[in-house]
């Protein structure tokens, strides 16, 4: 399915070879309607139905009610970063904002563009090298808290969300449904599905009934998230195949359980992460140990020889999408849900034969 690779890329990132295998019938006849996927009418029965039963297990697995709205988008979480400031900020509001990472960053520079924004977590002065403490708030005068729950260019993530009384919103774009957590704590929660949800160009929102009522009324209709309800995430033309993917997705974690994933990526963040504290060569960019991310692992190693020999030996053993992002270096490991335990043994092991 994968041509014997190991896939440990940052996005977009491997998926189950039964959910490839899957899609690859779909493409050829979808459910015997004599129509391919990638031809299967946005409007038409057949796709009503997939977007329904992804809802619903959206909310399965999310444990939440039927108090929350769950949509499809296109626009990936970039849009997300414009349209919650853009829905949710206006004229005397003022939003806070998490500073803990890329992601965090480019969220709070589109969100500036809408609206006033306040940081309130910064850990820019540490190079994103561990989570920024959250500060006790003077009051409620925040229209909203946004945190990016899991920083794929650094290695940290949150584990736990604050404890504000405030509407919190938080993109998991790259932890959603990775661990059981309490998903009635948010607001609005969003993630680009080409990590744990599928393919490019899609992503997931969820939000809660009430906050949705204090969108403003002036938002063009396709960036209105009451507009994108009504019309059941099919607004514009719908992302049919895509959407159709992340179901496949939602019916393979399910299938596993939340809690087996979890135990699962637990393990393999602990496999690597030792491998990596007992091993001088490597040298782990998070150095605070509960702030580690359980997707993305981060290290460097200084010794640009031995840095070429295990390049060389991931080269060996298909090991790929190991390179860490341009703006840190050195590697970067993702533990996304797709990723097998077996693959991290056997990058351990040739971390270990360095």
């Amino acid at each position: 399915m994968n041509n014997g690779k190991i896939n440990f890329n940052a996005g977009p990132a491997a998926l189950p070879p039964e959910v490839i295998l899957e899609v690859s019938e779909a493409v050829k006849e979808y459910n015997n309607t004599g129509m391919s996927i990638l031809e299967l009418p946005h409007r038409s029965k057949e796709f009503l139905d997939i977007v329904e039963e992804s809802k619903a297990l959206v909310k399965e697995l999310c444990g939440i009610g039927n108090d929350y709205e769950v949509l499809w988008m296109q626009g990936g979480a970039r849009l997300q970063f414009c349209m919650i400031p853009m829905n949710f900020l206006w004229e005397g509001k003022t939003a806070g904002y998490a500073k803990s990472g890329h992601w965090a960053d480019e969220a709070i520079e589109y969100a500036c563009n809408y609206g006033t924004i306040e940081v309130i977590a910064n850990s820019e002065y540490t190079r994103h090298d561990r989570l920024p403490p959250w500060p006790t708030m003077r009051g409620d005068n925040l229209k909203y808290v946004h945190y990016t729950t899991n920083n794929t260019v650094y290695g940290t993530q949150y584990k736990a969300p604050p404890t504000y009384n405030l509407p919190l919103i938080a993109d998991m774009s790259s932890d959603i449904l990775s661990m059981e957590r309490d998903y009635t704590k948010y607001a609005l929660f969003y993630a680009a599905a080409q990590k744990n949800l599928g393919t490019p160009g899609n992503a997931l929102v969820v939000i809660h009934k009430d906050f949705m009522k204090t969108e403003n009324g002036w938002t063009p209709p396709l960036l209105s998230y009451k507009a994108q309800v009504k019309e059941n995430s099919i607004l514009s033309t719908a992302n049919v195949s895509g959407v159709y993917t992340s179901l496949l997705m939602l019916r393979w974690i399910k299938a596993r359980g939340m809690r087996q994933i979890e135990q699962d990526n637990k393990h393999k963040a602990q496999l690597l992460y030792n491998a990596i504290d007992n091993n001088d060569i490597f040298l782990p960019y998070v150095k605070v140990k509960e702030d580690r991310s359980i997707m993305n692992v981060c290290f460097t190693m200084p010794d640009k020889e031995k840095e070429q020999a295990f390049l060389a030996q991931c080269a060996a053993n298909n090991i790929i999408g190991i390179n860490g992002h341009r703006r840190v270096g050195g590697f970067r490991i993702s533990l996304y849900n797709a990723i097998p335990i077996s693959d991290v043994e056997t990058l351990v092991e040739v971390m270990k034969s360095i």
